[in-house]
């Protein structure tokens, strides 16, 4: 009885991080980067990618004020990362095959590699000092100003990814809408008690900050409810709470996301769909990683320790899949179709099982061991 309420509380909170994030948040964002004349690449990496990652952002940096549960928010983070490369990506090229701008797709994976990199150095002593979250946010400040001089660098007058999907965002939303109808009533009560609080954006421009912020609060609520609800259920089937995080919270939280690029694919701009789900990615790991252990680091003064059993071998498995990812899209030169598509989902599907096998039978699976025996060296 109890883990089908924290089931349907998990359910409910998704989706109203999903509802906060797509109807006020992302909106008040887009304000703050026009008023700010941000260019497309800058705004996409800063304020687009705070709109697209802020439940995974506070589901960390609430997971390191909870004693014993620091491991939910990198598994989350992790979690949805691999969530967003085989599924969004194998999704998207199911739904359409993608031709991708090769120089944007090749400077995100290998900025992304690199900070997967980072991630397994860091996670080598099983603690997070202040200076490698220090690197963390100053390796994405590099990337940042990377894409501040891109355009001048390559001015062949190919569009960004971040570029087009700002452009045909509006009509993904409109579709979104539309597809809505099933729980037409209830979305339309939800909307209502939210807007309350929240003013409507694009009706009334001048109340962005108060939104902005009231965003950012009811985002947080839910994310401490997430928290606290994955705790809750791991202790009730007996599931590690990073494997709850590595699977469980990191689909929902990448739900939004994958809906958004599975439209836009249709649509038959499947190449913004991928683009969109390789790019968001490092903001993760360097930004909704780094930015919370160094806040963490700061106020109480010591290093986080991060309990790296389960979370390894999940990092191994990311980057070799981001590295054949690559290797694939060069063969097939940048082109990403339907077969390509169901081998991603097949793979994610296989994480998940060997995820569950870990928990029923860790002994058998000896390869995380192995793993992290490989980064202590």
């Amino acid at each position: 009885m109890m883990v089908t309420i924290y089931i349907l509380g998990l359910l409910v909170s998704f989706y109203l991080l999903a509802k906060i994030c797509e109807e006020w948040f992302v909106e008040s964002l887009d304000i703050i980067a026009k008023r700010l004349k941000l260019s497309h690449d800058v705004a996409g990496a800063t304020l687009m990618a705070v709109g697209s990652s802020a439940p995974e952002f506070f589901t960390a940096l609430i997971a390191l004020t909870k004693a014993g549960s620091e491991n939910i928010g990198a598994g989350t983070i992790v979690g949805s990362a691999i969530f967003n490369v085989l599924v969004i990506v194998g999704g998207s090229a199911v739904v359409a095959t993608a031709y991708l701008n090769w120089r944007p797709v090749v400077r995100d994976l290998l900025f992304y590699i690199v900070a997967i990199l980072v991630l397994l150095f860091t996670f080598s002593d099983g603690m997070i000092t202040l200076a490698e979250a220090i690197v963390y946010v100053i390796f994405y400040g590099v990337y940042i100003l990377l894409l501040s001089q891109w355009s001048r660098w390559f001015t062949n007058g190919a569009k960004t990814g971040v570029e087009m999907i700002e452009k045909f965002e509006e009509k993904v939303h409109k579709k979104e809408r539309r597809s809505h109808q099933a729980f037409l009533v209830l979305d339309r009560w939800t909307g209502w008690l939210l807007g309350l609080l929240l003013p409507d954006v694009s009706k009334h421009p001048k109340t962005y900050l108060r939104v902005f912020f009231t965003s950012i609060a009811l985002i947080a609520a839910c994310s401490w409810v997430l928290v606290e609800l994955a705790v809750l259920l791991s202790r009730e089937v007996g599931i590690p709470e990073v494997i709850i995080a590595l699977t469980v919270l990191a689909g929902g939280t990448s739900i939004p996301d994958l809906l958004s690029s599975l439209i836009v694919a249709k649509q038959g701009r499947g190449d913004m769909a991928v683009s969109n789900a390789i790019g968001s990615n490092t903001f993760d790991i360097l930004i909704c990683l780094g930015l919370p252990w160094l806040v963490y680091v700061l106020y109480v003064g010591k290093a986080v320790i991060v309990s790296t059993e389960n979370l390894i071998s999940s990092i191994f498995l990311l980057f070799f899949t981001v590295v054949a990812l690559l290797f694939v899209l060069a063969v097939q030169k940048f082109k990403i179709g339907h077969r390509s598509g169901y081998i991603l989902i097949f793979l994610y599907i296989l994480y998940v099982g060997y995820n569950i096998m870990s928990v029923i039978n860790p002994n058998v699976l000896s390869i995380e061991q192995w793993m992290a025996s490989v980064v202590t060296l």
